[in-house]
């Protein structure tokens, strides 16, 4: 049987690790609504870069061969696994390296990985990968590391002669629950954009361009894959903190009922304790009497 002092030390213990748990509870809640900021600011930026697209396709000339970007989509694929830099996240990572490892029945896949943790889960799986990028801690963040992500992806796409790049994150649904995510970043499918319909709009006026099709289009393309990744970054993050916080939310219950088991452990002992002393003192002033 435990001693008291061990019983109040381990008691402290836990009191402890139950504030650190709240605090990174708290940390989870602002996160994710941070991100969820973040994911409705690029989803209106998004749906104006698509009625750009949409409005500048409806003329064909810019829609020739020399813009067919689904030349070349049979060669070797690139895959970017959006994961976590830290733990504490349930299996926030276990299940997106798996959801991408089923999904790639090409062996000739190359891989990106975005977070320590997920990177961790590849080698486990003895998955190579050609480069390992951090996760950002902030919306400030988001932006430089969707620059540095692209330019590796442009660097890779023109050493390696792949034309395919395919994005694999953990998207939320509903609550606090997400579920993994596919989605094609290259080639572009240009039907999107032809048969979108265009987002309804209080102005009176036509909309129009003056630029030259081919630099506009390779503009808005250019707009088009960053919001693609900056929604990959962000919705990945909101998708981590939420994992996080049910994480969390399971482990300060779990404190909650050890501390109380502890609690009635350490009472009934420190009652016995008082109990033997009591009878100690009675016992010693009935041998005085004598």
């Amino acid at each position: 049987m435990e001693t008291l002092d061990t019983l109040r030390r381990r008691i402290d213990s836990a009191r402890d690790l139950h504030g650190i748990v709240r605090t990174m509870k708290t940390l989870s809640a602002a996160s994710i609504r941070q991100f969820e900021r973040s994911v409705e600011a690029i989803g209106v930026y998004d749906q104006t870069v698509r009625d750009g697209l949409r409005i500048l396709l409806q003329d064909v000339s810019a829609a020739g061969d020399e813009f067919d970007l689904q030349r070349g989509a049979k060669d070797a694929a690139l895959a970017v696994i959006f994961g976590s830099d830290q733990g504490m996240c349930g299996q926030f990572n276990e299940n997106i390296v798996s959801y991408a490892l089923r999904d790639q029945v090409d062996t000739r896949r190359l891989q990106l990985v975005v977070g320590m943790r997920a990177a961790a889960r590849l080698q486990e799986a003895d998955s190579s990968f050609l480069e390992l990028f951090p996760v950002p801690s902030s919306v400030d963040g988001i932006n430089p590391a969707v620059q540095s992500l692209l330019l590796e992806i442009e660097a890779i796409m023109a050493r390696k002669s792949t034309r395919k790049v395919i994005l694999y994150y953990n998207r939320p649904t509903s609550g606090a629950a997400y579920q993994p995510t596919r989605v094609q970043l290259m080639p572009v499918d240009m039907s999107l954009f032809r048969d979108s319909k265009p987002k309804e709009s209080n102005s009176r006026s036509l909309p129009t361009y003056t630029m030259p099709s081919p630099q506009l289009l390779s503009a808005l393309l250019g707009q088009f894959l960053f919001s693609q990744l900056y929604r990959a970054y962000a919705e990945s993050l909101t998708s981590e903190n939420a994992s996080r916080l049910m994480t969390m939310q399971a482990a300060e219950k779990n404190i909650d009922e050890r501390l109380a088991e502890l609690n009635t452990e350490y009472h009934g002992q420190r009652q016995g304790q008082i109990t033997s002393e009591l009878l100690d003192i009675v016992s010693g002033v009935e041998a005085l009497a004598k």
